[in-house]
């Protein structure tokens, strides 16, 4: 099973969570069971100046809600998210989407 995530960020805001998420955040999504399938930033403006897109895959959506719980509740996650906002938020929307793969999809 897969999510689909966008991030939007406050102006200004995209390069530190780009950075997190380098020196950061997929390592802890990988030692909560989540695995990166890709990232993306849009090439065009607006959406290149303020969103990232990506990719997880879960084993299964009760899986997720659990790897998600145990991700929020981890200090080390904690830790990184307050001094990553020591100088303001920086993410305004995060959008989630769960999709399973169609029969013919290349990925499953």
């Amino acid at each position: 099973m897969f999510e689909l995530r966008t991030y939007t960020c406050f102006e200004g805001k995209l390069p530190d969570l780009l950075a997190r998420f380098r020196n950061h955040t997929i390592q802890i999504f990988e030692k909560h069971g989540m695995t990166s399938i890709a990232y993306w930033v849009p090439q065009d403006a607006p959406l290149s100046q303020n969103t990232l897109i990506y990719v997880l895959a879960h084993p299964s959506r009760e899986a997720a809600k659990k790897n998600w719980d145990a991700f929020r509740n981890d200090p080390e996650w904690q830790k990184v998210q307050k001094e990553s906002e020591a100088n303001g938020k920086i993410v305004s929307k995060v959008e989630s989407v769960f999709m399973d793969p169609a029969d013919f999809s290349p990925m499953k």
